[in-house]
């Protein structure tokens, strides 16, 4: 018997991981496949720091934010709405590109990726999508940045800080 088409697919909470979540659920529903979400998350230290200095109580506190914030990502995905195909949400301890990868890893699988983050987290950790694509066993589809977040992104500090002085100043 041929096994179900899986879709893989990683939420952060941003709003281009929201838009991959929901494109993950298209093309299940379009292909009759089920939705595997995955959140990831590691000690604030990382594996190595945690292992040299453990501290139970920051590591539980660190998977509750993990599950908590999986849990908002489903609610402002979905509202509370059945998403109309078998969907898992799961938190997973580990760096995201190696745990997407693990998981996706049938060559019937499919994973869906939001863009990638910002140009520091990029910078220290490398992009997840550029490492999935060059080690995935199976289709990898990424998703574009929507376009309330680029227009939330050309919103700047020094933009929204003079807007805000002109009104306190009445100048608006």
């Amino acid at each position: 018997m041929p096994q179900r088409m899986r879709v893989v697919v990683g939420v952060s909470g941003s709003l281009g991981s929201l838009a991959a979540l929901h494109r993950a659920v298209a093309e299940a529903r379009r292909s009759g496949g089920e939705v595997l979400a995955l959140h990831t998350w590691e000690p604030p230290s990382g594996e190595f720091g945690h292992r040299r200095s453990p501290c139970p109580p920051l590591l539980a506190a660190v998977r509750e934010a993990a599950t908590a914030c999986l849990a908002d990502a489903m609610t402002e995905a979905f509202g509370g709405a059945d998403p109309g195909v078998p969907l898992a949400a799961r938190t997973v301890r580990g760096r995201t590109a190696p745990v997407l990868l693990a998981a996706a890893g049938r060559p019937t699988d499919l994973l869906v990726l939001g863009p990638s983050g910002s140009w520091l987290h990029r910078g220290l950790r490398g992009s997840v999508g550029t490492q999935c694509l060059r080690r995935a066993g199976c289709p990898v589809l990424v998703v574009p940045r929507p376009e309330l977040a680029l227009d939330l992104r050309g919103l700047s500090a020094r933009r929204v800080d003079a807007e805000l002085r002109e009104l306190v100043e009445g100048r608006r």
